[in-house]
């Protein structure tokens, strides 16, 4: 009998604890950083220190024009230590809620491309400026200096730690650039046709030509003369190929193919995913695929 009671008894304490633990929630991440890029460069820097990062935008989102944050976001961001920002104008969505945060902006430096204004095709860029910096390697490095500088005056105790972290990082994305040139230098076209407009840091880094980019929103598809234009241009210029947007419509893109026989390939805004990396190569080997 006193065996059963204390069973008994040893069951409910371990059930209280079972209840406890589950009860507890986790600390909030000392650094909070919005999309993947930023995110990716920011954690490399921290390996070895201890300082937790968190990223904020985790959808398969390629576009934040229209973006809204959820309660966790914001939980996120009002706890956090420091906030890493893209910058450029991409986090918009966070106007209001930085203000008094220890906020790391990796453009600072970088000198950003303004929409040309004499295409007018029924659509609106939605920035003063490109913010899609990243997708440029040479920029990319520069963001990855601006956030190592900010981490280490927040965190100096880890700075050597940190700096050694980004000489990696940088030579990793050094690597990237040389890829790109190799594999991009011999191309027998060097005209894009583009189904999102934040590419033009990518065609600028790799000696490319972005002939036209048409911004396909959810519930915003190609105009009528929009297709016609871009129909045009792909025959004008023998294109061999168009892109879209890894999580964008298609739907344009298919009608131009009919109409002209060019392939369709996509290309990833490295925004979203598992790996900044992973999706930088893909667009390096998808260019060379299509325009070889």
């Amino acid at each position: 009998m006193d065996n059963m009671k204390n069973r008994f008894f040893f069951g409910v304490l371990f059930l209280a604890a079972l209840l406890c633990g589950c009860a507890r929630e986790p600390a909030p991440a000392q650094v909070a950083a919005t999309t993947l890029p930023v995110y990716e460069m920011t954690q490399r820097l921290c390996e070895g220190t201890g300082v937790t990062v968190t990223r904020l935008v985790t959808e398969d989102v390629s576009c934040l024009h229209d973006y809204s944050l959820s309660v966790r976001q914001v939980k996120a961001v009002e706890s956090a230590q420091v906030v890493v920002i893209s910058g450029g104008g991409l986090e918009s969505f966070l106007d209001g809620i930085l203000e008094g945060s220890d906020t790391i902006d990796a453009s600072r430096g970088i000198a950003l491309i303004c929409p040309e204004e004499e295409h007018d095709h029924d659509h609106d860029h939605g920035h003063e400026s490109d913010p899609h910096i990243w997708l440029s390697p040479v920029h990319a490095q520069t963001m990855a200096q601006n956030i190592c500088d900010g981490l280490c005056r927040r965190y100096p105790d880890h700075a050597q730690t940190m700096e050694a972290n980004l000489r990696g990082l940088l030579s990793d994305l050094e690597d990237l650039r040389q890829y790109g040139q190799e594999q991009l230098a011999e191309l027998s076209c060097r005209e894009l046709v583009t189904f999102h407009d934040g590419f033009a840091y990518f065609a600028q880094a790799f000696d490319l030509t972005i002939l036209e980019a048409i911004e396909e929103e959810s519930g915003r598809e190609a105009s009528a003369r929009e297709l016609i234009h871009m129909i045009g241009l792909v025959r004008d210029h023998s294109l061999p190929a168009v892109f879209t947007e890894k999580s964008g419509s298609v739907s344009a893109a298919g009608i131009i193919a009919r109409e002209t026989g060019c392939a369709v390939f996509d290309l990833d805004m490295a925004m979203a995913g598992d790996s900044y990396f992973d999706a930088m190569y893909h667009n390096i080997d998808t260019i060379k695929e299509a325009l070889q």
